[in-house]
This record gives structure tokens, sequence and C-alpha cells, in this order.
């Protein structure tokens, strides 16, 4: 499968500076190479939409969050048919921050799972460790719990199965967001072999090997390429070194 190279922008870049930042952005790979998606802020995405537009790059983009409802009452939720709307292909669920910070559980992912899936959007799933549990040594139940609160649901889980549905991973380990900390290329393989063992105990072998497992966690220019060369690293999710266009486009190349 191509590499797929993400940037989680979190809450920076108003619509002005998402315009800058695609004026800038330079794609160093053929599209053929590897597939570029970027997640903006909510009130980015048109902005994002008309200046990739507008460029002509060859990059996808998606949202940070979405409600499980289509509509309705709920102040300051987008729901994914919104978003889709607006110009999403794709939507980051159970990012650790929405975890910790604002308390998503299990049960939270799935459902946005559903939702994402329900509007034509490509969910893409986190998962991953607290130091707390990593020192534990709960890293494969974590993971587990995680990824089965979606995959082992039986409806949800009996349409993930089908190759036509579209899913992607991420592996982002809570300890090495924002920190600086980056799990070695052999601790990121070691996470990811959990996870495609448990996809193809889910679906079997063949639609396991279909789903992307991305690893998220202080990655740079400087590991971005030892990472993604790491057996069952399918590609990046990048937080802070997104942000700058040159970075963004460093980390992209390293995939090409």
């Amino acid at each position: 499968m191509k590499p797929l190279v993400a940037g989680n922008w979190k809450m920076h870049k108003g619509p002005k500076a998402t315009s800058e930042f695609f004026e800038r952005f330079r794609t160093p790979c053929q599209t053929d190479e590897v597939t570029l998606l970027v997640f903006p802020p909510i009130l980015s995405l048109t902005a994002a939409r008309k200046a990739v537009d507008k460029g002509g790059i060859q990059v996808e983009l998606g949202v940070q969050h979405i409600h499980s409802e289509v509509e309705g009452a709920y102040t300051g939720e987008t729901s994914a048919e919104m978003a889709a709307e607006a110009g999403a292909s794709y939507a980051l669920v159970g990012h650790s921050e929405r975890r910790q910070l604002f308390g998503e559980s299990d049960a939270d992912t799935r459902v946005r799972v559903a939702a994402a899936l329900r509007a034509g959007l490509v969910p893409l799933l986190c998962v991953g460790e607290t130091l707390e549990d990593r020192q534990a040594g709960r890293l494969e139940a974590v993971l587990r719990r995680q990824l089965d609160a979606v995959v082992a649901f039986p409806e949800l889980g009996e349409s993930l199965a089908r190759s036509e549905t579209p899913l992607v991973l991420a592996y982002e380990p809570v300890w090495a967001i924002g920190t600086g900390e980056t799990a070695t290329p052999e601790d990121a393989s070691a996470a990811h072999g959990l996870l495609r063992e448990s996809l193809r105990a889910a679906f079997g072998d063949q639609r396991s090997r279909s789903i992307p497992i991305l690893y998220g966690g202080s990655v740079k220019p400087g590991n971005s390429r030892e990472l993604l060369s790491s057996p069952d690293v399918d590609g990046v999710l990048v937080g802070g070194a997104s942000l700058d266009p040159r970075s963004f486009a460093e980390i992209a190349g390293s995939a090409c």
C-alpha cells in the first residue's frame, strides 16, 4: 500500500494562516507514491479546501473531531455530514487528547467511527497507551481494548470486515506526544505488530493487510525516514512538525 503522511494541526492556524501554508507548501512526491493528508481546525477547513483546489495540490483534508449524530441541539459540535459537505474526506477519531482532555471513551470512538462511515468519511482511529500503562506492562491490553471497542462490535465489525469499507489506524503512544520523546522503530513495530495481529484475528489476513497503521508521536524530519522504514509502519501522523510547510514536505519526502 502507499504510505500515508498525515498532519494534525490541532488548535493552530486560522483561515488566513491556512491559506498561507498551502501557498508555501510544495508536494515532494508523485501522487502514486504517497498519500498526503492534513487535519486543519474545523474553522479553517473551507480555507484549506479552497487553497488546495486553487493550487492543484494533491492533499486530502480531514476534520479533527465529529459528533455521532447527523444534526441536533449540540452546541459547538460538527456532524460528519457537515464535514463532508465542507470538503473533508477523513475524520480523526479517538485522538489521545480527546481521550485524555475531554474524557472520550472507547464507546465514543465506536459511534464516531460509525458516523464517519455513514457520511462517507474515512475514519482514522487513534489508539495508544499512557506512560503508566506502558510501565505496568499493559500495552497489549490497552491496544486490544481500544481496537476491539470498534472492530469487535458486531454490526460495525461486520461492515469493517468488508474490503470496500475504509479504515486507517494510528498508534500514538501518549507519552511521546508533544514531549520530544519518540518510540524507537522497534517499539513502533512491536505495537503495530500487535494491532496487525488483532486485525488479522478479527478480519482475516487479507483484509488486515489492507488497513494502514500509522505511527504518531513526536515525528520530525530527523526521525521520519527511520520510522517509515520500520516493519508494519505504513505511514505517520505528524503533530507540531506538520505546521511548517517545509518541515511537513521534508517528512512527506521521506516516504516517497
